[in-house]
């Protein structure tokens, strides 16, 4: 029991400090990260660099598959993509295993001690992030320590270090324990601490080790497969792909490749039970993409016949609200933001689209486009909801200093974008009165508010694309075109009362006129609100 208690504090304290170690350098990769998934194109290879790139920051295998389900789910990764950085995970998870296969036990005091001190004596976020970086990584090799000094007292027990020798003889059994155990602390790289604790110790010889390890990379799978229930017919595919690529490349070590790897990672590293497991890792999985890669297609054709399409696919596709934003992602904060802000543009434009439809239906007396204008709203509303929920769960996630400020600045933008489509559904519900009550509007009157609208819309649109591009230039000419917008708005009004004095129009028709008038110049104010977002931005960046 005592060596049980042990070793579960041992992998609690691994777990942690790969963790740490993982958000320190989220943090400090940052908008390197963002800039690493815009790499992304139809071309594989690009895809593996990508997969072994972020991989290898965020230390998870596992979460990086998760996150390509959420990428394949939000329907922005095709399967093709998805492949490629599903290869690249697997080789990047090898990073984590060769660097713990090395006896760095001496340097985690020390870089616990410097990083502690960086941590409280540090005043910026670089320095903060080094910090965490040095802390995860000493918490991580002490925990390695606490296992391999758990399962040291296992060599007096004959009956369990014969035990694991039965797992060379006897192969699917090592499989088994390798698939379980992963499946079990969903982390592939955790199971592999444990075996290379029991390696360092010489508990278990290479040939009982080497079942065990494929067997992980199979069971390292069940995470990317839970994840996907729920998910899109794509994102379960993305998953079954993950499964199908690791289950041959075992197929194919198991029969073909075994011998000849035992013999090149024994000559490079005779006598060293851990390092050869690490290295047999990492030919594991880069030789299995270099044999595989030729046949992507034919293991996404696989995948899909595995997950068929069904009838109701196309309308389940045309019926989903939200379209980048995914939970999944949000294993990878920085990725997760860039999402969320392409979801609130998708939210600007749909805002757009209602006060288009509204004011379409005054210059073209149709209920038909009053109609189109309350249903965007509805949908407007469900994208309010769903990316401020988002957005509440992206802020409790590892974000640097500049991020946490993007995510703040969402928030007021949502709902700013939120009352664009009020005032929309406004100006639909004044127009549904005219057309119900038969009033017209003057042709001096419908001109001007033409001229108001052509204005406002240009304003906010200028906002949009000023928040798309971070272009302050731009968001400065939505200010200017605001206070334009505002004159125009004093100047219809004049001219209404002047119509109204010389008897040109009705009360009635002027109460309509004026209320549309009044949110019209609305919308412009919360398009100044979105630039100035952006102004502030900025500026606090620079």
């Amino acid at each position: 029991m005592e060596i049980v208690i042990s070793l579960m504090g041992g992998l609690g304290l691994f777990l942690y400090g790969m963790n740490l170690m993982a958000e320190g350098l989220q943090k400090s990769a940052g908008t390197k990260l963002k800039k690493i998934i815009e790499l992304l194109t139809s071309n594989l290879l690009m895809g593996v660099l990508v997969g072994t790139g972020v991989t290898a920051v965020i230390q998870s295998s596992s979460a990086t598959t998760v996150m390509v389900v959420g990428f394949v789910n939000a329907g922005i990764m095709s399967l093709t993509q998805a492949m490629g950085v599903i290869m690249g995970a697997n080789i990047g998870t090898t990073m984590t295993a060769q660097l713990v296969s090395f006896d760095l036990n001496g340097m985690a005091p020390v870089a616990i001690g410097v990083g502690i001190i960086l941590y409280l004596f540090g005043n910026k976020p670089k320095i903060k992030n080094m910090a965490e970086i040095l802390i995860g990584f000493g918490i991580l090799f002490t925990g390695m320590d606490f296992m391999k000094n758990a399962v040291e007292p296992l060599q007096e027990y004959k009956g369990f270090t014969d035990l694991l020798v039965t797992f060379g003889n006897y192969p699917l059994l090592g499989l088994l324990l390798g698939f379980g155990i992963t499946a079990i602390v969903q982390s592939s790289s955790a199971s592999m601490g444990m075996l290379l604790a029991l390696a360092s110790q010489g508990l278990i010889p290479l040939n009982a080790a080497l079942p065990i390890l494929y067997g992980q990379n199979i069971g390292t799978c069940v995470t990317s497969l839970i994840s996907s229930i729920g998910a899109s017919r794509n994102a379960r595919r993305a998953a079954m792909m993950h499964l199908i690529f690791n289950v041959l490349g075992t197929v194919i070590f198991l029969i073909v490749l075994n011998k000849p790897v035992v013999s090149l990672v024994t000559s490079m590293n005779p006598g060293n039970v851990a390092r050869q497991i690490a290295n047999t890792h990492t030919l594991f999985n880069v030789i299995s993409v270099i044999i595989l890669l030729p046949f992507t297609k034919y293991i996404i054709k696989l995948a899909i016949k595995l997950v068929p399409d069904k009838e109701n696919d196309l309308e389940e596709e045309e019926t989903k609200i939200i379209k980048y934003i995914d939970a999944r992602m949000l294993e990878t904060p920085s990725i997760a933001l860039v999402n969320t802000v392409k979801e609130t543009l998708r939210m600007g434009d749909k805002a757009k689209e209602s006060l288009k439809a509204a004011m379409e239906g005054i210059f073209e007396h149709s209920s038909a486009k009053i109609e189109k204008t309350f249903r965007r709203e509805r949908l407007i509303n469900e994208l309010q909801k769903s990316i401020l929920h988002y957005l509440l769960d992206l802020s409790k996630t590892s974000l640097d200093e500049d991020s946490r400020e993007v995510v703040d600045v969402l928030f007021n933008t949502v709902n700013d974008i939120e009352r664009v489509g009020d005032h929309a559904k406004n100006i639909a519900e004044l127009v549904q009165t005219a057309l119900d009550t038969d009033i017209v509007f003057s042709a001096q009157g419908k001109a001007e508010l033409e001229d108001m609208y052509n204005k406002v819309i240009s304003t906010y649109t200028y906002a949009l694309e000023a928040m798309r591009t971070d272009d302050v230039d731009l968001a400065c000419k939505v200010i200017k075109m605001e206070e334009q917008v505002d004159i125009m708005e004093k100047s219809c009004r004049a001219n209404h009362m002047h119509r109204l004095n010389n008897n040109s129009c009705s009360i009635d028709n002027g109460v309509i006129y004026l209320d549309i008038v009044s949110n019209l110049e609305r919308v412009s104010d919360h398009a100044v609100n979105i630039a100035q977002q952006v102004i502030a931005k900025r500026t606090g960046n620079d």
